[in-house]
């Protein structure tokens, strides 16, 4: 099974209908995917309540990735750690919170997205071997952004090796190839149950930058031949995993929206029909 969506739904304000609240969206979105990525989670400890209500609002058959609170990643250790809580109880509060929508079958992936300060090294194994047991029973995908796991060819292959012998799902990212901050394209399957494709964009001037709005690092529209560059590598790999992710990031606009039913199109999914262009699913050449 191949799914195509987006990362995080409330992103994409174009795409909704005017004057649509903003607890109906994801019910909106979920006509037209059967996939999400939650990524409110990186930012906040989330109350179970949450999880039930987006079980409830979502269809059968509708899957979630839920992103993994940023100091289960590492990122606010960089910065002294500001939930005042011991990582062991920010792991058992985090599991304790996605029991609801664990338990409707509609949680897939629980996702790691590890900064670019998490280079290879002895450390870093040994964390990545703490959350393998914090998260034991749960399909959890690592994703690097530091290039010195895929540095050269052994490199490579001794990742993929440490991913696999600890069953975490690999994921293949598409995003600018500027400085040590970022990941080549490796695509591998790691766990027979899944793998991830996620698209950053490609912007490679706001990469690094500083800025107000994470949105504006993904100000990237693919074009369509860019999309289907990806698509016998994505056949590819769904040929050796149970499922297959492909996750649009470049939440500017409704660049994600967009690019997410063109690659559906393209991978040949039977996606609902596009709405007129002026609710911002298609661009007007292609409505």
């Amino acid at each position: 099974m191949i799914r195509v969506g987006t990362c995080a739904w409330a992103d994409h304000a174009p795409f909704y209908p005017r004057g649509l609240k903003p607890a109906d969206r994801l019910a909106y979105y979920a006509r037209f995917f059967s996939l999400v990525e939650v990524d409110a989670t990186y930012y906040h400890l989330m109350p179970a309540r949450n999880f039930q209500a987006w079980a409830d609002r979502s269809p059968p058959g509708f899957v979630f990735n839920v992103k993994a609170h940023k100091a289960m990643t590492r990122h606010e250790r960089s910065q002294r750690d500001r939930t005042n809580l011991p990582l062991e109880e920010i792991f058992a509060r985090f599991r304790h919170s996605l029991e609801p929508l664990r338990q409707s079958g509609k949680l897939r992936a629980v996702h790691f997205q590890f900064p670019p300060w998490f280079t290879c090294s002895r450390e870093s194994v040994a964390y990545l071997e703490t959350v393998r047991e914090e998260m034991e029973g749960y399909l959890v995908s690592v994703e690097f952004r530091h290039r010195s796991w895929f540095v050269d060819r052994s490199r490579t292959e001794a990742t993929l090796r440490f991913l696999e012998a600890h069953q975490f799902v690999h994921v293949i990212c598409d995003e600018p190839q500027v400085g040590s901050g970022c990941v080549p394209p490796v695509p591998a399957v790691t766990h027979r149950q899944l793998v991830i494709f996620r698209f950053h964009g490609r912007n490679e001037k706001m990469w690094y930058a500083r800025t107000a709005h994470s949105g504006e690092r993904f100000n990237y529209l693919y074009s369509e031949d860019e999309l289907r560059e990806w698509v016998p590598v994505i056949h590819q790999l769904a040929e050796t995993a149970d499922e297959v992710h492909v996750l649009m990031n470049n939440n500017f606009a409704n660049y994600a929206v967009r690019n997410a039913y063109q690659m559906g199109r393209l991978l040949g999914l039977d996606l609902r029909d596009p709405l007129p262009e002026q609710q911002g699913l298609l661009p007007p050449d292609e409505g």
